[in-house]
């Protein structure tokens, strides 16, 4: 939905299969600190032990106090662990008093050792060494003043390294209550990638001096170099080493506020509370990186089948005559649509729960749903946190009577949504997740809707400070822009939680962290303040959500979220938020997209054609020819902007047809790649760096991405523009089959349409070998897993030597497969060298006579551009072999092989 802050802006190659898009023929401001101060002298370690479990303990005291920004903790303890063989904790908090981490019950983990209620005592097993090797890893560590370093065992490599002797950029480490400091050396040729959620001007790399402030709030996607939804406190650090490269991450779990400060030869965290959390994950390859990352944070969710279709929402659809007209036309337009979605425009006053009764009748609803339901088509609607303070609102009522609202001054926290005064549930209550899952319940029995989509959960409100309902006026008038504060408000300055004393580059303005949002000293269930859990509000809610819509009919819930953190991608998919129609924002959308595959959040995708004010008919054009390949395919536009739904031009509808036509014949791939996503972590839009990451060309590289590791996006990004010159060019890589099927306008449709394997080499190769896999499952079920009856997997494999080209498949689970009645009807083989012989092709042993049978064997030759050569005199050619006709059961072990002539 349009968010208040939108407008109040602060101001082969066939090793791959590439996508060059065709179709259409025709403000980083500067750190806030760029002069470091150091605060202090560091502390000490005064002690270390060893842990039962196998961990190191220590503590460490202050060595010099002072009182920039408050009293610094004098006592602190240490806990280390290799807690497996490729992920070492550093955990390090107040020795004698609890402090705020992120709830162990919402993002399960370990527990560090409890706090020692004695400093100093003797200790049985005293630590005399100065490093712990684990497996990958080794943790060192300086005792005075106390640094730590982490290597990789393999080849000494430094990964992290809080020492500041010799540096002029950062000082000794800092604990305070409301301000912690630490720092990492880095060595200046780490491409570094991640600290979101931010728009990056610059591309995918991290980008020295730029600020990273982790905040979640709801400013626009169009504001550059600032915290938006999103809180990701992790970074990939990629290096390559005399060819070699090498990947680890760093994730420091704590969910307060922070300014993150890259240098380029440093990293330091500035955070204004919480605890050092650190988790190091050794990789050393990316994708290894995001397979320990999400095992640690959760698996991505599994998704269904549906989802990956595509989209279409629009703020705006005044009543359901026009939702209904929107359906027709995608499909008199012949344009593929699997869900409509309705923002705010169905709700009765903006209320969550409810129905319009005049705009949107529950009875015409229903029979609407129904038909597109008959057609395998879904309904997704949006729902906000805020709940209306309303006497006659159900919703409202049970809340109250179920204690659910956070709390300011023992009283519910008043705000003000699009509903106008409302509570925001609290969701670390319990009470709140029980109550929650009862709405959502009741919601369904009222609208049978297909997932939900959680919008404004930073949490957004229209007024800051301490509030109440005016007396005389209503609130909010029902004229004029409802994102106007008309409460009766006061600024809250009087805590130091709602006025800290170091100051985040709050939505790159410094803004109070309790600028339009729930103050920061408002209260949650069992004392927790908003200032420690501000930034982990969305990621309840989904997790919440997710509950509730599992618990419902026993189905794979899809919910989108706006706000997240670190494992909300284990409960949600997430869109980019409110973006602009331009060519910037265009190729935005693609490093931001790319950032949430290393999130683990791989579900993405950004508002196609913008979200406002209005695109151009070209950069629609652009827009659906890249949008159609993210994770997450949706057209979304503003209730201020023209109508942009792709069948308003002509020329978008024909981009829309080829574009999303090709993506739902990928609807197999893809939906294989969410199966990887959810089992390995493996981002389904991924850099190029992930399949190449020994060429440096691509560490940078954010206007081509990959779909898995066999299709590369190479879009066109710039107006006027009808050629693409390749801005990278890889040239080695694994070769893939590719697994397609026919196509159609609903993915139910073309998910039963027969498959045609792709089968790629390396252009006139004489030896080589491919692989490709497959993924299917029964999609309405809530686990994606293999063992359950209701899912098959198959690998694919290809080789080509002597002549001779063999292409097999090994299934497991076939049952699934075959009560489906899945076949292949076709084989491409690309990249061959000669031509076909006529008697030379067998299929499951049994030779195949030319005219024999159905199938059919036929051969073109291809034409490969080299070295980006515009005049075809770098052109090399090799042969395309078809063979069609087959009738090979998915869920049967097949092999063909053929037998290769020469060309004389």
């Amino acid at each position: 939905m349009f968010s208040p802050s939108s407008l109040l802006s602060f101001s082969s190659l066939n090793v791959l299969l590439v996508l060059v898009l065709f179709f259409y023929g025709g403000h980083s401001s500067s750190s806030s600190s760029s002069v470091p101060t150091k605060i202090g002298k560091g502390y000490r370690l005064i002690f270390a032990e060893e842990t039962t479990d196998g961990g190191f303990i220590g503590h460490l005291q202050v060595k010099q106090k002072n009182s920039i920004y408050g009293s610094d903790i004098p006592i602190l303890q240490l806990y280390v662990k290799h807690e497996t063989e490729d992920r070492l904790r550093v955990h390090i908090t107040d020795a004698e008093k609890q402090r705020w981490e992120v709830p162990y019950n919402l993002l399960p983990r370990e527990q560090p050792p409890a706090l020692k209620q004695t400093i100093g005592r003797s200790r049985k097993n005293p630590i005399t060494v100065s490093e712990i090797a684990g497996s990958e890893l080794i943790f060192s560590y300086t005792a005075d003043p106390f640094s730590f370093a982490v290597k990789r065992k393999s080849n000494g490599q430094t990964l992290f390294n809080s020492s500041s002797y010799g540096s002029d950029s950062f000082g000794e480490m800092v604990f305070k209550d409301q301000y912690l400091e630490i720092s990492t050396q880095l060595p200046k040729d780490a491409s570094l990638y991640g600290l979101g959620e931010n728009t990056q001007p610059h591309g995918i790399k991290l980008y020295p001096n730029d600020p990273y402030t982790l905040y979640t709030t709801d400013v626009s996607a169009i504001n550059l170099n600032t915290d938006l939804y999103g809180s990701h406190p992790v970074y990939m650090d990629l290096r390559n080493v005399g060819g070699e490269p090498f990947a680890h991450a760093v994730l420091l779990l704590n969910s307060n506020g922070m300014d993150v400060f890259y240098r380029g030869n440093s990293l330091t965290y500035k955070v204004i509370g919480g605890v050092f959390d650190f988790y190091f994950f050794s990789g050393p390859s990316p994708l290894g990186v995001v397979d320990q990352y999400t095992s640690f944070i959760g698996r991505p969710a599994p998704m269904p089948y549906w989802s990956l279709g595509f989209h279409q929402c629009r703020w705006g659809y005044h009543n359901l005559s026009v939702v209904e007209d929107v359906v027709e036309n995608y499909r008199k337009a012949e344009i593929p649509l699997d869900v409509i979605w309705n923002d705010d425009d169905h709700m009765d006053g903006h209320k969550d729960f409810t129905l319009n009764p005049v705009n949107y009748p529950r009875p015409k609803l229903l029979a609407f749903l129904d038909k597109i339901h008959s057609r395998g088509m879904k309904y997704i609607v949006i729902i906000d946190p805020g709940i209306g303070v309303n006497s006659s609102y159900g919703v409202y009522q049970r809340g109250l009577a179920n204690d659910v609202f956070i709390k300011y001054d023992g009283e519910p926290y008043l705000a003000q949504v699009w509903p106008g005064a409302v509570n925001f549930p609290d969701f670390l209550n319990p009470k709140t997740v029980a109550w929650w899952g009862d709405e959502i319940r009741r919601f369904h029995e009222l609208v049978p809707v297909d997932g939900l989509w959680i919008d404004m959960n930073e949490a957004s409100n229209f007024c800051s400070g301490k509030c109440k309902i005016p007396k005389g006026k209503q609130c909010p008038s029902g004229t004029g822009p409802g994102w106007i504060c008309c409460l009766d408000c006061k600024n809250i300055t009087k805590t130091r939680w709602d006025n800290p004393p170091y100051k985040i580059n709050a939505s790159g303005l410094q803004v109070p962290i309790g600028f339009k949002t729930i103050a920061t000293s408002a209260v949650h269930y069992n004392g927790v303040l908003e200032y420690d859990a501000h930034s982990i509000y969305g990621f309840s809610q989904s997790v919440a959500t997710h509950k509730a819509l599992q618990g419902l009919e026993g189905k794979r819930p899809f919910i989108l979220s706006r706000s997240t953190y670190v494992g909300s991608g284990r409960y949600a998919a997430h869109w980019t938020g409110d973006n602009k129609g331009t060519w910037e924002d265009l190729k935005y959308s693609i490093t931001t997209v790319l950032n949430f595959g290393i999130f683990g959040v791989p579900m993405v995708g950004a508002d196609i054609c913008g979200f406002y004010p209005a695109p151009t008919e070209e950069l629609c054009n652009r827009w659906i020819e890249v949008g159609a390949f993210y994770p997450f395919s949706r057209d979304h536009a503003n209730y201020y902007s023209p109508r942009q739904e792709l069948y308003q031009w002509k020329t978008v509808a024909k981009s829309a047809q080829n574009a999303l036509g090709l993506r739902y014949k990928l609807l197999p791939y893809l939906y294989t790649l969410n199966y990887m996503a959810h089992t390995s972590g493996a981002p389904i839009a991924r850099p190029l760096f992930f399949s190449f990451p020994a060429y440096k060309e691509c560490y940078g590289l954010s206007t081509q991405f990959l779909l898995g590791s066999s299709l590369m996006v190479s879009p066109v990004l710039e107006q006027g523009k009808h050629r693409l010159k390749h801005s990278s060019r890889p040239v080695l890589g694994t070769n893939t089959i590719l697994p397609m099927q026919q196509g159609g306008m609903i993915s139910k449709e073309a998910r039963m349409t027969p498959f045609t394997l792709i089968v790629t080499f390396p252009a006139g190769a004489s030896e080589a070998q491919a692989k490709g896999n497959l993924y299917l499952d029964n999609d309405e079920l809530p686990e994606m897993k293999l063992g359950s009856g209701y899912s098959t997997y198959v690998d694919l494999y290809a080789t080509v030597k002597e002549g001779s080209v063999k292409i097999w498949s090994e299934v497991q689970e076939g049952k699934f497969a075959l009560e489906q009645g899945w076949k292949i009807e076709k084989v491409t083989v690309l990249g061959l060298g000669g031509s076909v012989g006529t008697s030379g092709l067998e299929i499951n042993g049994s030779p195949v006579a030319p005219g024999g049978s159905d199938i059919e064997l036929s051969s073109a030759e291809q034409m490969h551009l080299q070295d980006d050569d515009e005049d075809g005199q770098g052109k090399k050619k090799s042969l395309m072999v078809e063979i069609s006709g087959m009738n090979l059961y998915v869920g049967k072990n097949f092999d063909i092989s053929m037998t290769m002539g020469t060309q004389g």
